[in-house]
């Protein structure tokens, strides 16, 4: 399953009967925690038989309903994956054969072609998934220059709200970072208006306190963009626009890789669209740059 099982029965809605299209409902409707509970619950909830709830989950490619729920149960292992699980599921595994051993030698050259072919297919597989309409509509907001633009990250997904801000500064005004200190934060965040743009940064194990940013931001008539892996942040609930990126790596760690690339996509897009504007302001900061001697 290449995305969530939300996606995958949103998807398969037109294949079902009337009947199963409401158990359907009822289960995205209290997604995930609906999945989990018992087959006479959901058909009385959806006002169905216990056996349309059955036919549902066949329909939708399971042997069962039981097979459904372990299936969501994968999937949230997977999306709440920290480095050190995903490094003891790898080397409890057994290694391929030729795998190389601690010392390196002789299988480098192997390691890194593996290294680039998962690379390779994880940017592959972000730009063929991304949505057209929310790439596109991402470029409006974000070069709409009457808009301030708000970024935040985490941990380690703070780089990526970096890399995205600081390409903005130099071809458009009013762009920002979420301060650090809990003062200047919350002052921050108060002001945030319906004129604001809010970037969201978010990927496994997601950080409870993006999904709030987003939220605030929403609250206050802003619009929200949210930078995602395919298990979708929380905050993504809030947003008007969802940027997935995959994040397959062949360490315990997730590859930012993919999202890097679709943050420099962004960025050759939305200065097209700020057009000659953009150039100017390019050569104006470059100008004070020389000027105060930093080229």
């Amino acid at each position: 399953m290449s995305g969530t099982l939300a996606d995958e029965i949103r998807a398969r809605l037109g294949e079902l009967s009337p009947a199963e299209r409401k158990v359907a409902r009822v289960l995205l409707a209290g997604y995930p925690a609906a999945v989990f509970e018992t087959v006479a619950t959901i058909a009385e909830r959806a006002a169905v038989s216990t056996p349309t709830v059955l036919r549902c989950a066949t329909r939708l490619g399971y042997r069962g309903f039981p097979d459904l729920q372990a299936a969501l149960r994968a999937e949230l292992d997977e999306r709440n994956a920290s480095p050190i699980t995903l490094y003891e599921s790898a080397t409890a595994a057994p290694g391929p054969e030729g795998a190389a051993d601690a010392s390196g030698g002789p299988e480098e050259g192997p390691l890194l072609d593996r290294e680039l072919s998962t690379v390779t297919h994880a940017v592959s597989r972000t730009f063929r998934e991304v949505s057209p309409h929310d790439f596109g509509h991402a470029v409006e907001l974000l070069g709409d220059e009457r808009r301030r633009v708000h970024l935040a990250g985490g941990r380690f997904t703070h780089l990526l709200a970096q890399y995205l801000g600081l390409h903005l500064m130099q071809f458009r005004d009013q762009v920002s970072f979420l301060p650090d200190r809990d003062v200047e934060r919350t002052a921050y965040l108060t002001q945030l208006g319906r004129r604001d743009v809010t970037v969201v940064f978010d990927y496994r194990r997601y950080e409870e306190d993006k999904t709030v940013v987003a939220e605030l931001a929403r609250e206050n008539g802003g619009k929200v963009v949210v930078f995602t892996d395919p298990w979708l942040s929380p905050a993504a609930a809030h947003a008007d626009v969802v940027l997935t990126s995959h994040v397959t790596s062949t360490s315990p760690y997730d590859s930012l890789t993919p999202t890097f690339a679709l943050i420099e996509s962004l960025v050759a897009a939305v200065l097209h669209r700020i057009g000659p504007a953009a150039h100017q302001r390019m050569k104006d900061a470059e100008g004070v740059a020389r000027r105060i001697g930093l080229l």
